[in-house]
């Protein structure tokens, strides 16, 4: 429940699936950024969940593959989600790199690109039976989809005059 330390390459595949949307994100912003006053709170919360995420990610080996067992469903979950969360990405550098295509829902589901990771990672925690992500998980969601829910809330300002 705690943890057992040693790497993960469960981890280090999931930070990838992160990262790399989001590195590319930075090189191609959207042309129409809409400007807001994130909550301090929240973001505090997704900066402390995030770190804390990416670390403990890393450093439990609980979340490799050791055998065939029922729990991988878990982790099939997790990587369900993540090939979603990558099919949002895609949406986005497909588009015309605009804010609206960052954020609209996805199948129904609203926030995906905030949504999806958290949910993850949840699903991550389970998986591993590691209390510490899933306590990581929690904090990044409320600071992440709550910025994110700020962020729809100020683009559907500007589009409705």
């Amino acid at each position: 429940m705690t943890g057992t330390f040693g790497f993960s390459y469960v981890g280090l595949i999931f930070l990838a699936c992160l990262f790399i949307p989001n590195i590319l994100y930075a090189r191609v912003p959207p042309t129409d950024a809409v400007k807001f006053e994130e909550n301090k709170v929240l973001l505090a919360c997704e900066r402390a969940g995030q770190a804390l995420c990416t670390v403990t990610v890393l450093i439990f080996s609980d979340f490799n593959v050791h055998s065939v067992d029922p729990r991988l469903l878990w982790l099939g979950g997790a990587l369900v989600l993540m090939l979603l969360y990558l099919i949002c990405w895609g949406r986005y550098f497909a588009g015309k790199h605009v804010t609206r295509d960052f954020l609209r829902p996805f199948l129904g589901l609203p926030l995906p690109l905030a949504v999806l990771p958290v949910a993850a990672a949840l699903l991550l925690a389970v998986y591993g039976r590691v209390i510490w992500l899933g306590i990581a998980g929690v904090i990044l969601g409320v600071g992440h989809i709550g910025i994110t829910a700020q962020h729809w809330a100020a683009l559907k300002k500007v589009e409705r005059p």
